[in-house]
């Protein structure tokens, strides 16, 4: 079967990674015939570390991923999670992805079906073969090879799904002065050795669905806590005391060619599931940026837990998401509508391959606090109301300057409004941000990154504490830089620093953190 075919080639792909890497099989010799049978045509072929990358703003990158979606693909392993994610990709993985597209599309073509593939993805799809043809030559005999010679000797995790993993620690230390709370304490400044693991299993029961069940655990300790500011937040903080829980829950499945559900119940975030943040090379924990803040506009953390969404490709370029997720939904006393809520709708724009903007609105209930701002931008009203409004509205964009700069940014509003106040004061918060991606920076598939920008400020309010506006006076500026290299394909090493100028908007003085993170994937 097809399918089982597939499923085959995600191991031998990466059994094929372990002996160009080390020469051994898991717990066995590599057989002497494979040995002898690669010491010709495969020994010419370069490591996949040395090859040129396909990047998310290549018109190969995005043509596989509209094709993928439109026909419902699973891509072997991770390399599923690079199309979704918008990683960097080599040659060679990316040729994976097309072989498996090429099968699916060479399903639909010969099934004594009306579901047919359409003319214009049938051109695309020739163009791309013939863009990659080398490497589909190289990759399809290789597998088969492999398949023949250790099929016998390895069996798949399952027929079904796939496990994927992400081992990360870090080294992180906040420079020394005084935290941002206004109590007047000394910051923690002593140096932390803390780990995150994910286990994440991939099951599609069609070949265009997905179920996601990750379990997550860390002891990751929280950098605002030692800071005395939500600013200073890392974006892989993590802390269960080690014990694994379960993080996410998702099964998404298409509706005919152009639409794509999700299914959340339980970890669901607007951004994670419904929508593209364009911020490609910073939106990961693992191997996007440092901080909370750089990842993604911070309106899109409002809302989470359980609920449903919906991506409509109305074309290549053009593609409408529209999602609702609530806390505590499974919770008789409040369901789906007294729960903290977030609901989203982002139309997303793609007039050229180097070019995209999103357009972004949400409503939300009482999920303001975005974990990235002011104490005074997280809770406009000063823990005095418990019904509270908001209605925000976003504008990202990223642009590929040249294939080694990608430049994105955004903006974002927020107004807020207490209903069980008197008078229903409103609150305005707004934030700012770019971020610069230079790839292959000395070593290839390298990205060194910059982020620049405002987090969450208060700049108007109707609200009165002692009778003063509760509005935040100075302004802070959030400034980042890291630089992630390979190590192999399997290990990144991320070391990065963090200053906070005039942390809280309204501290006059600095917040510095350091940090050098060490992801590890199979």
């Amino acid at each position: 079967m097809k399918k089982q075919s597939q499923l085959n080639v995600v191991w031998l792909l990466a059994l094929s990674t372990i002996f160009s890497l080390t020469g051994r099989a898991v717990g066995n010799e590599v057989p002497a015939a494979l040995l002898v049978e690669n010491a010709d045509p495969l020994a010419k072929i370069n490591p996949v570390s040395e090859l040129a990358g396909i990047q998310p703003t290549d018109w190969a990158f995005q043509s596989l991923k509209s094709l993928m979606d439109r026909y419902g693909v699973v891509a072997p392993g991770y390399l599923d999670s690079a199309l979704r994610g918008n990683r960097a990709m080599s040659r060679y993985e990316f040729a994976a992805s097309l072989a498996a597209s090429m099968n699916r599309i060479s399903e639909l073509t010969t099934a004594e079906t009306a579901n047919r593939a359409h003319q214009e993805d049938l051109e695309t799809l020739k163009r791309l073969q013939a863009e990659f043809d080398r490497e589909l030559e190289v990759l399809q005999p290789r597998l088969h090879n492999l398949e023949t010679s250790i099929g016998y000797r390895i069996q798949p995790f399952s027929t079904t799904t796939e496990l994927e993993g992400e081992v990360l620690f870090a080294v992180s230390g906040v420079g020394s002065g005084e935290t941002a709370d206004n109590s007047g304490d000394a910051t923690d400044s002593n140096l932390t050795f803390s780990n995150r693991a994910r286990l994440t299993f991939n099951t599609s029961f069609t070949g265009k669905d997905r179920l996601r069940i990750r379990l997550q655990a860390g002891n990751i300790p929280g950098i605002d806590d030692a800071t005395g500011t939500d600013m200073a937040r890392l974006a892989f903080q993590s802390d269960s005391d080690n014990q694994f829980e379960l993080s996410i829950l998702e099964y998404r499945f298409p509706i005919g060619e152009q639409a794509i559900v999700y299914l959340e119940a339980e970890g669901g975030d607007l951004d994670d599931f419904f929508t593209d943040t364009l911020n490609p090379f910073f939106s990961g924990s693992g191997r996007g940026s440092i901080s909370r803040f750089a990842q993604r506009n911070p309106i899109y953390r409002q809302g989470g837990g359980a609920g449903v969404g919906v991506v409509y490709n109305f074309s290549e370029s053009v593609s409408l998401s529209l999602g609702y997720l609530a806390d505590e939904a499974d919770n008789p006393e409040v369901g789906f509508g007294e729960a903290e809520y977030g609901a989203i709708a982002q139309l997303t724009l793609e007039p050229s391959d180097s070019f995209k903007v999103g357009f972004t609105y949400i409503h939300s209930y009482n999920s303001l606090d975005t974990g990235t701002g002011s104490r005074r931008a997280n809770d406009p009203f000063n823990d005095e109301s418990d019904a509270i409004i908001a209605d925000s509205f976003g504008l990202q964009s990223t642009l590929e300057i040249n294939d080694g700069l990608t430049v994105s940014g955004w903006v974002g509003f927020i107004h807020a409004t207490a209903m069980d106040l008197p008078n229903n004061p409103a609150a305005d918060i707004f934030n700012w941000a770019i971020t610069l991606a230079f790839v292959d920076v000395g070593i290839e598939n390298s990205v060194a990154g910059i982020a620049i920008g405002q987090p969450p400020k208060v700049t108007s309010s109707d609200f009165e504490v002692a009778g003063n506006t509760y509005e935040d006076e100075g302004t802070a500026l959030h400034l980042e830089a890291f630089y992630r290299f390979p190590v192999n394909d399997n290990v990144d090493i991320t070391p990065g620093v963090l200053v906070i100028t005039n942390p809280e908007h309204d501290r006059n003085n600095t917040t510095y953190i350091g940090t050098i993170r060490t992801t590890f994937r199979f």
